[in-house]
């Protein structure tokens, strides 16, 4: 894959377009540890793309058939890669932005659904398609889906694995929205903007609020949003923020 950066802005391209940007093991992984080293002082935002006609089709096959192990070994490999990118993405502190060019298939709809923002052209295809190969959803796939498109349509989705296009995964809130190719740029452009203007370690420290919770009950949940917010009242983002809406100016954010 390649990485770039821009005005705060790190963008990864997979880039493997004769595969249409597959993923093997070590994708995965380098796409794991670019997440994990993204610095929420140095960055506004992360735009995941990929490069040819394809966002990604999901796991290499190729490259899977050539594995002989046994269960347990399997449960090591795809832990380390797959499971780990699942995981670094979600615990991110930089906002991910998934500029959706073309297909995503299988894991590659799975990243989607663990960007922060997700804007695909309006040709892109998307189908949770592991059932056709005999597996499940992984890459966060099982996690995410029931809670961005409801529990029903999450299980059709991956029990039958079917192609649908960009317009019904905005419907389904797979995605934010569906856009023109020729206005997909523009789009991102606009909101990574936005990004640009909000302090990054206070929308890193919400986003582990929220995705810690997704599992906890009320009170728990409560209890961890309060110890949250106390941290981020100690922090200059905070002051800024206060001392520039008292002064009637706009803030000016370091991260």
């Amino acid at each position: 894959m390649e990485i770039t950066e821009h005005d705060g802005v790190r963008t990864v391209t997979f880039d493997r377009p004769d595969a249409l940007n597959a993923f093997t093991t070590e994708n995965a992984a380098d796409l794991a540890d670019a997440l994990a080293a993204s610095d929420p002082v140095e960055l506004d935002a992360i735009v995941l793309t990929g490069e040819g006609r394809a966002f990604s089709a999901g796991g290499d096959l190729e490259s899977i058939a050539a594995f002989e192990e046994t269960p347990a070994e399997a449960y090591e490999r795809i832990d380390d890669t797959f499971g780990r990118l699942a995981e670094e993405a979600l615990d991110c502190r930089v906002p991910i932005v998934a500029r959706v060019n073309g297909d995503a298939i299988g894991a590659g709809m799975a990243i989607v659904a663990l960007s922060d923002f997700a804007y695909a052209a309006d040709a892109a295809r998307f189908s949770a398609a592991f059932v056709r190969v005999g597996l499940i959803p992984d890459t966060g796939g099982t996690f995410l889906l029931p809670r961005l498109v409801g529990l029903r349509a999450a299980k059709e989705l991956a029990f039958t694995g079917r192609f649908f296009g960009a317009e019904e995964a905005a419907e389904l809130e797979l995605i934010n929205d569906a856009v023109p190719e020729a206005e997909l740029d523009e789009r991102i452009e606009e909101l990574l903007d936005v990004l640009r203007e909000r302090p990054t370690r206070t929308i890193g420290m919400a986003k582990r609020a929220i995705h810690a919770n997704l599992g906890r009950g009320l009170e728990e949940a409560i209890d961890y949003e309060n110890v949250t917010q106390s941290q981020a009242m100690g922090t200059d983002e905070h002051r800024e923020g206060v001392s520039a809406f008292l002064e009637e100016r706009e803030p000016e954010f370091q991260s």
